[in-house]
């Protein structure tokens, strides 16, 4: 784990999101349901889910700042799609 994620995965909720949405652009709904839909896929703990929401915004936005857009059902889709790409890259 790189020094950056060390350092915000521990912070407070307020200033994680506010990481998040500084850096890839999402509002605080768009935020909810990410760390919703990651923990009704079990990561029951907030570090580990942490981790997983940087992973997934940086498989949208890439280094770029994102708009935090998705368009509708399109979030839920792209989670779906990171899944399934972070499933194979885990049973490689």
């Amino acid at each position: 784990m790189d020094e950056l994620k060390k350092k915000i995965i521990n912070k407070t909720d307020l200033h994680f999101f506010r990481y998040c949405e500084n850096t890839f652009g999402i509002n605080r709904g768009v935020y909810n349901t990410i760390e919703q839909w990651f923990y009704k896929k079990d990561i029951f703990y907030v570090t580990e889910r942490r981790l997983y929401i940087i992973d997934f915004l940086k498989y949208v936005f890439g280094s770029n700042k994102g708009y935090g857009k998705f368009g509708k059902g399109n979030l839920i889709s792209k989670l779906h799609e990171f899944w399934i790409e972070k499933d194979k890259l885990n049973n490689s």
